[in-house]
């Protein structure tokens, strides 16, 4: 059973935006490093972006550096992707993760606890 709920996911034309929204009622997202992670069908599954507690350093896959942006908001107990000039290739079903700590490793086998994943389909 997911312990993430991941919401925000659409049908939008390329050049887009959409702003993905990841919460849980389980436990506090703000003690752990949070992943956004995205399959397209045929292909693995990918880290997207992770931020972190302790002073909030993110980081992003290069395909989506300059153009998807990730944040926090404790008080809400929400992680947000948002993402700006959308592309075909940025379609996938994306996922939030919550890691076993406080930073981000770039190891999908760091993440525990996952949400069911959200469409984004990025089309004229």
């Amino acid at each position: 059973q997911a312990q993430l709920t991941e919401s925000g996911g659409a049908l939008v034309q390329p050049g887009g935006s959409l702003r993905l929204s990841c919460v849980t009622s389980r436990f506090g997202l703000g003690y752990f490093a949070i992943g956004w992670f995205r399959q397209a069908p045929g292909k693995e599954r990918e880290e997207v972006s992770c931020i972190q507690t302790s002073g909030g350093a993110t980081f992003y896959a290069e395909s989506v550096k300059g153009r998807f942006t990730i944040s926090r908001d404790n008080a809400k107990n929400t992680v947000y992707l948002q993402m700006n000039s959308l592309k075909p290739e940025d379609t996938a079903v994306y996922y939030c993760a919550a890691a076993r700590g406080n930073h981000c490793s770039g190891r999908q086998a760091d993440f525990a606890v996952w949400g069911q994943g959200t469409q984004v389909t990025v089309s004229p």
